[in-house]
């Protein structure tokens, strides 16, 4: 049909707009042909009349169908033009939040300005793997798209993104890198993936800057090729660079920055490295203050400079480049800070010692006065002779400026270099994917030099673009047989030859450079006079002779010449360069050692936005060789040549596109601006691609997806079972102009427009047909309506009229009421108002007459206290007379004694000065002094004595003193007490008097107050009875209260309970949380065992290759032998593999880093476990031997050391408890202390690790408990085996002889004893006649030697246990010491590092100490089975010896009777439940039992879990005769066995069900034959004669359930990676109800169809599988609950891989689909139904995929709706809430989309909710998994072992 028949009325079009770029209006009546008018309304309300094109009469743009817009694909579109792919990008960005859309084969992204959660790991999983149409539109999906391509195609991919600056370029190409780091992983240990991302902070902090459009604006473009080998891993990258801008270096716009680096510099100059450098702010440096802006919001540059040197580090740029690298750039900004002054117009200088210049030179390594000269002159030369010239200061600038830019572009090509350098590999490189990130079409007002190359790189990638998608649509038509004609596209090779053709600009413009005198002006005048007229493309502006406009393929574009001819010579100073070069710093002369070489065209970086990256040195002379020539081309043709090198990598790669768009210029979030929008579409090539799909055939539908779709237009005899012909049929009907379609070979092809029109059929069939319905429907509806209305109406009247007659005499009874109740509430308001009257004014007197008589209290109080203190101070006055006068008196007194004792003393001098007084007191002084020397010496020691007595005495008397002070104080108070209750007594005694004459006076009232009584007893009668109504009324509110607080109290227990059923829910979840994490880190180590194993086996080969002759060994024994081994020797085999993998590291070509960390981590933990084996094998023979030896000596002090060590015990309890009271203290002392960090105490993290901290000492004290009884126990049982001991001969030979198992061996000791004594009389008979005193004497000393051996045993094994003491009190001090210095350390560091410090010492101190008691614990555990078991033979033997003992034992009847022996009974059994096996067969019995069986066949034919019950049996015996060697061998075997079988045939999921119900069946019959109780409730008594007797197997117990956990993740990968490939064809592509989804129109990456075909999955397909698996877990034997377990785990992954596919994909998120999903989980459900499999929580695990469907299917318009859905929707996140509702597509016109405001309403209702942001569920999380212990009803001795199983060498015992 024509397309002006689709403009009837009411149809939709789009009419330009200045504003909006274009507006929708609808057509008010139809269009005729020859109308020049047409009648449009626009949305808004508005009619206007749109006047046609007289010369095109182009009607305006068709709209699309709404069901269309917001296509994944805008080649979907059934109207293809600018309109409708502005229109869809704008709904899909604004109303859904999505930023990425396909165009054909390009990927348009447009910058939210804001960070998206869709880039995460999960993300990448989720699109890893998958068709690139198959899922919502990403970057991801491109990147996953080239990797398919180059793996699958085997040829070099490249990813071209390309935008404005702003747009998004940088980040997108780094989440593609990101996307391929991830997904292949490094061929190497090398981490190649890391260094590529870390390539990416180097880059931008050198060459990324902020400018008014983007803060991270990458000012060059890069080509990164990211290399991979055979295998497709990631081996190494290279980077190219072009076009880096280096004006910025000097010059920043407003509002602009200087690249990053500078920033990062300066915010770190405090750092002491840095102190060289001599930096300050960016402000005080003239290269960084120019743009006035230099900080970025949100930006930390300081911390960017520890990323980008960290970033240096991983790249292998060390510390010291590292250093040069930031001093050259340091130089660089002091450079920009050097001054010039001017002498005259000519000429200018720098001040003396000018302090920038002086530290670039001291950074640079030069000497100032060259560079100060040459800064400010030039060297000219002549054909004869060379001139210096001074220069002028503005040349001077430029020049310093054209100096930092030249150093500014070595530097960064010299770290492209060291970056490429370490990217590279020495791994043969197979293939790379290459990732382009260039600056996209450019115009400006002012457009210069740089404009002008990156238009013509656009241009050149423009031509390759249209190129490529022309050759795609040649290919597609030429694929399904249908004849094209050549389309019309747009060829810009006229435009790219004006470019760089002979003659053309660059040409012109490089010819122009070499002229002497050549300008800007006469390079204008040479444009003009070759290309003005001559070439369409190229224009001249009306109003300038200084510029030139070229039509580029996006817009045409204006540049201004002036200043072309500078950017492209970019020339700096040789005389400057030369200094440079001869620096005495290193690194700067190897930036300038190539200078006169050529560059190669991949490493030349011309100048980006003013070009100045190449610089052509002017030479002194002429004569310069080649190589001067080569490095004096210009910018423009070293740029040429770089982007024909990348055009030839291009084009011999498959190029893939993104187009990234910026939606408005003020970076806000989400708002999109038409006009710009449209700007950069058409200039990235989007418009052209969309022009060239509407040329052709732009819609495309196989046969299949049009029948589904268009059947409603069929009738039923139109359907035929070739759909090919049926569509021929149909189209032939309804398209009546075959032009418009074209039948291919699988596919229909339509032309621009014919899909909009056969929608518009379909939707007004389907129009019809409702309104067919909604007619019916409507008058059903109305007859139910107006007969439900007549019944309601006849009894409302009925009811009404009753109600009327009701409430008239309901009025005439309360009429009544209300004139009585009138009557007396009047009455008794009356009563009321007099009787409060009467009561206000007896209140009033009685507080008057208390007033009064207060008064007189007071004043008669006043009175009595004055006369007290006349008393008292009356006292005092006369006591002070007398104290006055007495020491008067005493000083006359002393004054006349003084005046006598001088006179005496007078007289004593004179008789003194006599001789005679002199000899006479000289007379016998000699004797006195030593006799007084002696009284002193005695006195000394008595007063030694003395002070010792008086010491105790002090302290003693100190104690008394204090108790009697005490005492005192006591009586003392008692003392007061007393004295205060006598006055006390007194002053009650006068009051008594006083009252007893107040008595008097109110007896006298009272006959007044009795009379008043009289005439108030009735009110008080009224009052009583009041308060008695207010009792009542209070009574009913205590009621009330008291049921309030009941009911209260019961809410509290409720909600009490909830918490603790909550609490118990949570402790359940971190229960499970770290079951989880043991399992993850068991699949961790069983991924690192198969890795190294695999390692193993390579080196193994390797080395059993080289050489001729050499015979290969067997080096396939597990490490894990080692590893759950636990012999105390190392066998030859484990050797083997240790000493083979030695040449292998010479020999083998791979990198060994891997392997040989793994060998060294095994054999570490191979010496440690073995040396703590021998430790323990060291420490049980040593306990043996004690224990004999004491059995032996028997010592008598038992009780003694029993007492000794209780109170060791006790000591060290004590001491304990000391320690755990000072940890308690410390606590406190922390807690008590606040501070506002978030690690400070009171903090929740601090207190949970409190929390931590006690649970972990409680456990603590119960473990010491429980080692204390068992202790106890032990104690008690050693005591009650061993008999008591006694010191007398008779009880040791009594004892002797019990011993002695049989009469022969009591009569050989008996006569051996008697030729003994036959000895001793024959050589000792001269004692006596019968040598009794000799048989005493050598009875003494045979008890002394017995005593003295004793007390040695006893003495040595005190002397040990004071040496443990001892090294126990050591350790404990030691340990007290370093809790000190802990203490003191802790004090030193601030508040934060010391909690966290102590607190982990203490951790750590307590979960030590808890397992060395847990080894004590276990110690005593094996010696008490020991003990048990020994006690056990010991009572089997003692029965034994019972039968056979004689009554009365003598010697004479030993020797004389005949000793006849005695048969004991035994009841032999056919069968014990036991295997035996020789030593040599277990390699056979594992080979035939383990690794050789197959599955299938045990499954069926026999009892489940049969080799776990041959293998226990086979331990049994081992065990029955106490080899431990065996046991342990056997049991290693097995578990090695199984896991090379696992690693065999892991993918199988039979055989490993197979061997995890076996391993689970084999884990609990060690438990049920443990012999411990808690496993044996359920055993008969027969099983439990089967136990397990010598050897605690609770070790292999823990081994065995390790590997029953990791064949249980392996059986859950295996289930995934089947059902993998039928969950998202089956659960959501598939239509289980036929004809409820529509099918939309695909876009070029077609999805799968969601039609089944032959070899796509259903429904029914996943059911069979789930019935596959219930089957083979069942005959396997699996117990329940791990088969509900499994269930679970498969529900899951259903659930969550098909929610994330949903929450990807657009297509699927619709009301219909909603549907079908409800469908399958019934199914689903059904089916688990059936299996009786509804309480494994695997229904649960569908809750969030459930309540997404039923998303789908909901209302979604009213506040109601939304409260509904946040109520519903409990299970999934707000982000997956809001994707859904983003995501929601209508099928058919009549639903409707969901609103934005319903969506904003939804995240304001659940901004509260506190859940996870992440968007995708985890489809690889594994729920930890548990072996409930199941014991088997099955009686070993009753299996029969089948001989297909080759077990001939086992036999019955």
């Amino acid at each position: 049909m024509a397309i002006s028949e689709l403009y009837t009325k009411c149809a939709r079009v789009w009419i330009p707009d200045p504003e909006e770029v274009w507006k929708s209006a609808e057509l008010l009546k139809d269009y005729k042909q020859g109308d020049k008018v047409i009648q449009l309304r626009l949305e808004e309300g508005k009619e206007l009349e749109y006047c046609l094109d007289p010369k095109t009469k182009e009607l305006p743009h068709l709209r699309n169908p709404d069901i269309l817009v917001g296509e994944n694909d805008l080649t979907a579109l059934s109207y293809l033009h600018e309109p409708a792919v502005l229109h869809n990008l704008k709904v899909r960005f604004i109303d859904s939040k999505l930023i990425y859309t396909y165009c054909g084969i390009v990927l348009v992204a447009i910058n939210p300005y804001e960070q998206l959660p869709i880039y995460g790991e999960d993300i990448i999983n989720a699109y890893s793997g998958q068709n690139m149409g198959d899922m919502d539109p990403h970057i991801f999906a491109v990147a996953e798209e080239a990797y398919k391509q180059m793996a699958r195609d085997e040829r070099n991919q490249s990813i071209i993104v390309s935008g404005e600056s702003g747009a998004g370029k940088t980040v997108s190409a780094k989440y593609a890198m990101r996307y391929f780091a991830t997904v292949s992983g490094s061929a190497s240990e090398a981490n190649v993936e890391e260094k590529v991302l870390a390539s990416n902070p180097i880059m931008e902090s050198i060459g990324n800057a902020k400018t008014t459009r983007n803060d991270n604006s990458s000012r060059f473009g890069k080509y990164i090729e990211i290399g991979f080998d055979k295998r497709y891993r990631i081996i190494g990258a290279n980077m190219r660079t072009y076009l880096l801008e280096k004006s910025r270096v000097v010059f920043q716009a407003e509002e602009e920055r200087n690249y990053h680096i500078f920033y990062q510099l300066c915010a770190s100059a405090a750092l002491p490295e840095f102190k060289t450098l001599r930096l300050g702010s960016a402000n005080y440096f003239h290269y960084t203050k120019q743009g006035g802006s230099p900080v970025i919001d949100g930006i930390d540059d300081a911390k960017e400079m520890v990323h980008t040197r960290q970033a240096c580090t991983l790249l292998g740029i060390n510390d010291l480049y590292q250093m040069g690298i930031f001093r050259i750039l340091a130089g660089i900004l002091h450079l920009g800070n050097v001054g010039f002054t001017s002498r005259d117009a000519d000429s200018c200088t720098i001040p003396h010692k000018h302090e920038p210049l002086t530290i670039f030179c001291d950074l640079m390594g030069v000497e100032y006065q060259e560079m100060s000269h040459w800064l400010c002159h030039r060297k000219l030369a002549t054909a004869s002779e060379t001139y210096i010239k001074p220069i002028s200061k503005l040349q001077a600038i430029n020049a310093r400026d054209a100096l930092a830019k030249h150093i500014y572009a070595k530097l960064f090509n010299w770290i492209v270099d060291h970056v490429n350098k370490a990217l590279h590999s020495t791994i043969k490189q197979h293939s790379f994917i290459g990732v382009l990130d260039i600056y996209g079409f450019e115009t400006f007002e002012i457009n210069s030099f740089e404009q002008f190359c990156i238009n013509y790189a656009n241009e050149k990638l423009q031509q390759q673009f249209n190129m490529h998608v022309f050759k795609l649509e040649q290919e597609e038509y030429m694929k399904e047989q249908i004849p094209w004609t050549l389309i019309d596209f747009y060829d810009n090779q006229p435009c790219i030859n004006l470019i760089e053709a002979k003659l053309g600009i660059l040409d012109l413009l490089d010819e122009e450079c070499k002229m002497p005198k050549g300008s800007d002006d006469s390079w204008a005048q040479k444009l003009y006079n070759t290309h003005l007229k001559k070439c369409a493309l190229f224009e001249k502006p009306r109003m300038s002779n200084k510029a030139f406009i070229i039509q580029h393929f996006a817009d045409k574009v204006e540049y201004q010449c002036e200043g072309f001819l500078e950017k492209n010579k970019d020339t700096v100073y040789e005389e400057q360069i030369k200094v440079l070069k001869s620096s005495k710093f290193k690194m700067l002369s190897e930036l300038f050692q190539d200078e006169e070489k050529a560059l190669s065209p991949t490493s030349a970086t011309p100048s980006g936005r003013t070009l100045l990256s190449r610089t052509a040195v002017k030479p002194t002379k002429d004569k310069l060789g080649q190589a001067s020539k080569e490095h004096k081309k210009t910018v423009g043709h070293q740029f040429r040549n770089s982007l024909h090198l990348l055009m030839e990598t291009l084009n011999a790669t498959t190029p893939h596109y993104v187009r990234c768009i910026k939606p408005n210029d003020f970076k806000f979030p989400f708002t999109f601006d038409e006009k710009r929008a449209v700007q950069q579409l058409r200039a990235c090539g989007v418009l052209e691609t969309i022009r060239i799909s509407a040329a052709g055939f732009p819609s495309r539908w196989t046969y299949q997806e049009f029948f589904s779709r268009y059947r409603v237009l069929m009738k039923q005899k139109d359907v035929l079972s070739d759909r090919k012909q049926t569509c021929k049929n149909l189209l032939e009907k309804l398209i009546l102009n075959k032009d418009k379609y074209q039948f291919g070979k699988t596919k229909i092809f339509f032309r621009a427009g014919q899909v909009a029109y056969l929608e518009k059929i379909r939707a007004d069939k389907l129009r019809v047909a409702c309104i067919r319905i909604q007619k019916t429907i409507r008058g059903w509806l109305m007859r139910k309506k107006y007969l439900r209305m007549r019944k309601a109406a006849i009894t409302i009247q009925r009811y009404v009229r009753g109600y009327q007659a009701r409430c008239y005499a309901k009025f005439l009874r309360r009429t009544r009421a209300a004139i009585i109740i009138q009557k007396f509430q009047r009455m008794y308001v009356v009563h009321k108002r007099y009787h409060l009257m009467r009561a206000a004014t007896i209140v009033l007197q009685s507080l008057l007459r208390g007033y009064i008589a207060r008064n007189k209290y007071q004043r008669m109080l006043r009175e009595h206290k004055a006369i007290i203190i006349q008393k008292h101070v009356r006292g005092w006055l006369a006591r002070v007379c007398y104290r006055r006068s007495l020491k008067a008196i005493v000083y006359l007194q002393c004054c006349y004694r003084r005046m006598m004792a001088k006179r005496e003393l007078k007289k004593l001098k004179i008789e003194a000065r006599s001789v005679e007084r002199y000899k006479k007191l000289n007379i016998g002084m000699e004797n006195k002094i030593m006799q007084l020397q002696r009284k002193v010496d005695e006195q000394n020691k008595d007063y030694k004595s003395l002070l010792e007595k008086l010491t105790n005495l002090e302290t003693t008397y100190n104690t008394e003193t204090e108790k009697l002070r005490s005492d005192v104080e006591r009586l003392r108070m008692s003392e007061e007490e007393a004295k205060n209750a006598t006055n006390r007594v007194n002053t009650l005694q006068e009051e008594i008097t006083r009252l007893r004459k107040e008595l008097h006076q109110t007896q006298s009232e009272k006959k007044t107050i009795e009379e008043w009584a009289d005439k108030y007893k009735q009110e008080t009668e009224q009052l009583v009875s009041e308060l008695k109504e207010q009792n009542t009324l209070l009574k009913k509110e205590k009621e009330e209260l008291n049921r309030f607080i009941h009911d209260q109290a019961k809410e509290m227990t409720e909600t009490m309970e909830k918490k603790l059923v909550e609490e118990t829910k949570q402790l359940e979840l971190d229960l499970n949380d770290e079951r989880l994490r043991y399992q993850n880190l068991l699949n961790e180590f069983s991924r690192l065992e198969e890795r190294y194993e695999d390692l193993k086996d390579d080196v193994n080969l390797m080395v059993s290759i080289p050489k001729p002759g050499h015979k290969r060994t067997d080096s396939t024994h597990s490490s894990n032998e080692s590893e759950y081994t636990f012999s105390s020797e190392i066998t030859e085999t484990e050797d083997l593999p240790l000493r083979m993998e030695e040449p292998s590291e010479k020999k083998a070509p791979l990198d060994m880093s891997l392997f040989l960390k793994l060998q060294k981590r095994v054999t570490e933990l191979e010496q440690e476990k073995q040396s703590l084996q021998d430790e323990l094998d060291r420490k049980e023979e040593q306990a043996l031997r004690t224990k004999t030896r004491e059995e032996e000596e028997r010592p008598p002090m038992r009780g003694a050391e029993l007492e000794y060590e209780s109170l060791k015990r006790q000591e060290l309890e004590s001491e304990n408890k000391k320690l755990k009271n000072e940890l308690n203290e410390l606590q406190k002392a922390l807690l008590e202390k606040s501070s506002p960090e978030v690690t400070a105490p009171g903090a929740p993290a601090y207190r949970v690790l409190l929390d931590q901290l006690t649970s972990v000492s409680e456990e603590l004290e119960v473990r010491k408990e429980e080692v204390l009884i068992l202790r106890s126990q032990l104690v008690s049982q050693k005591e009650a085996i061993q008999p008591k001991n006694t010191m007398t001969d008779s009880t040791v030979l009594l004892e002797d002889v019990q011993k002695m198992k049989d009469k022969g061996e009591i009569a050989q000791a008996y006569i051996g004893l008697k030729e003994t004594n036959r000895q001793s009389l024959q050589d000792y008979h001269m004692l006596n006649e019968d040598g009794e005193l000799w048989l005493v004497y050598e009875g003494l000393k045979q008890t002394n030697r017995l005593l003295e051996s004793q007390l040695q045993s006893q003495k040595k094994s005190h002397d040990n246990e004071l040496e443990a003491l001892r090294g126990e009190i050591q350790s404990l001090k030691e340990e007290n010491n370093r809790q000190q210095q802990l203490l003191a350390q802790n004090l030193q560091l601030p508040p934060e590092a010391r909690i966290e410090a102590s607190l982990q010492h203490e951790i750590t101190r307590l979960t030590n100490e808890n397992l060395d008691l847990m080894e004590q614990l276990e110690k005593q555990d094996k010696t008490v089975r020991k003990l048990k078991k020994q006690l056990k033979v010991f009572a089997k033997k003692i029965g034994e010896l019972e039968v056979g003992q004689m009554e009365n034992i003598s010697p004479g009847q030993i020797i004389d009777e005949p000793i006849r022996p005695v048969n004991i009974p035994r009841k032999e059994k056919d069968f014990q439940g036991m295997l035996e096996y020789k030593k040599d067969d277990e390699p056979k019995l594992v080979k035939n039992l383990i690794l050789d069986l197959k599955p299938r066949g045990i499954a069926v034919n026999m009892i489940p879990g049969l080799p776990a019950y041959i293998l226990f049996m086979c331990v049994r015996h081992a065990d029955y005769l106490n080899d431990d060697q065996k046991v342990r061998s056997l049991l290693t075997s097995t578990i090695n066995g199984i896991k090379k079988v696992l690693k065999k045939r892991g993918d199988d999921f039979e055989t490993v069900s197979f061997w995890l119900s076996n391993t689970c069946r084999f884990l609990h019959c060690l438990k049920q034959y443990s012999g411990e109780e808690g496993f044996m409730k359920h055993n008969t008594p027969r099983q439990n004669e089967h136990c397990l007797t010598n050897f605690d197997l609770a070790e292999y117990r823990q081994v065995l359930s390790d590997l029953a956990i990791q064949i249980y993740q392996q059986l859950v990968r295996v289930l995934e990676n089947i059902l993998q490939p039928m969950i998202v064809s089956g659960m959501l592509e598939h239509e289980t109800i036929q004809g409820v989804s529509g099918v939309k129109p695909p876009g070029l990456r077609k999805r799968t169809s969601s039609i089944a075909d032959e070899g796509t999955y259903t429904l029914d397909s996943i059911i069979r599988q789930l019935n596959s698996f219930h089957i083979v877990m069942c005959q396997h034997g699996m117990d329940p609950e791990l088969i509900k377990q499994v269930v679970k785990q498969t529900f899951y992954i259903t659930g969550a891989v098909t929610l994330n596919n949903l929450l990807l994909r657009k297509d699927m998120c619709s009301w219909s689909k909603g549907m079908q999903i409800r469908y399958n989980v019934s199914q689903l459900e059904e089916w688990l139904r059936d299996k009786n499999l509804m309480n494994s929580g695997a229904k649960e695990t569908l809750e969030p995929l459930i309540q997404a469907a039923q998303l789908l299917q909901v209302k979604k318009k009213t506040d109601e709706d939304a409260e509904a859905i946040c109520s519903m929707c409990n299970a999934l996140t707000t982000a997956q809430i809001v994707k859904v509702l983003n995501l929601y597509t209508p099928v058919n016109e009549f639903e409707e989309r969901v609103s934005i405001s319903f969506i904003r309403t939804i995240q304001m209702r659940l901004r509260d909710r506190k859940d996870s942001p992440q968007l995708l569920m985890d489809a690889k999380h594994i729920f930890p998994v548990t072996f409930p212990f199941n014991p088997s009803s099955l009686a070993l001795e009753t299996i029969q072992i089948p001989a297909s199983l080759g077990l001939a060498f086992i036999s019955r015992v």
